[in-house]
Order: structure tokens, then sequence, then C-alpha cells
């Protein structure tokens, strides 16, 4: 079972944004991308707040995310968002149980 999580890290004067712009030019998120079990890793900006981007970042199952969780990527991106000062909040879903229900609302 998949596991998708939302990071919303915040900052000031476009912090966020150099994050992200350092993630990708260091390779950090390339390197995270290719993990074992990752299934998803990319950002979007806010439009509320321009201070905020939003990395969701899906994994195979919880042992997947575990190991994110304990590999060298997981200090850069540590010290990346302590060198950027940015505060953060995360949420976590996992696939619904009968995801067809929601068919009629949308559009191909």
């Amino acid at each position: 079972m998949s596991i998708t999580m939302n990071l919303y890290y915040t900052g000031s004067e476009g912090s966020a944004r150099r994050f992200v712009e350092e993630m990708e030019s260091s390779g950090t998120a390339a390197g995270i991308r290719a993990e074992e079990g990752n299934e998803r890793y990319d950002y979007f900006l806010s439009l509320a707040d321009p201070e905020t981007v939003l990395p969701i970042d899906q994994w195979k199952d919880q042992a997947a995310l575990d190991a994110h969780h304990a590999s060298p990527y997981m200090e850069k991106l540590a010290a990346l968002r302590d060198k950027y000062d940015l505060h953060m909040r995360a949420e976590r879903f996992v696939p619904a149980e009968n995801p067809t229900s929601d068919q009629g609302f949308l559009r191909s």
C-alpha cells in the first residue's frame, strides 16, 4: 500500500524556493527519486502563500519510507532545511478503499 506525504515548507524572503532550487541543482531530489520504493517526488508552489512550497512524495510502503528516513539523502535534506530556516508541517495519506467513488467528479 502506497504512502503519500505532503510536506509544507515555509520560509521567508524566497527561502523556500531557493531550497527547492538547491535540492534540484545539488542532485539531492534526483537521488531521492531514485531510491528504491520511491514512486513520486515533486514540488509544488502555493499561489495563496508564495513563501510555502509543497513537496509531495510517495513511497511503495512503510519499509521504503523508513529506508528513506535513514538514508544519507535525509541528512542532506535536513541540512538544507536548516540552511534556509524552513518550518514544516506534514500530512500523511494512504489510498482510498474505494477510489472509483470519486470518478463522477473527475475529468480526464
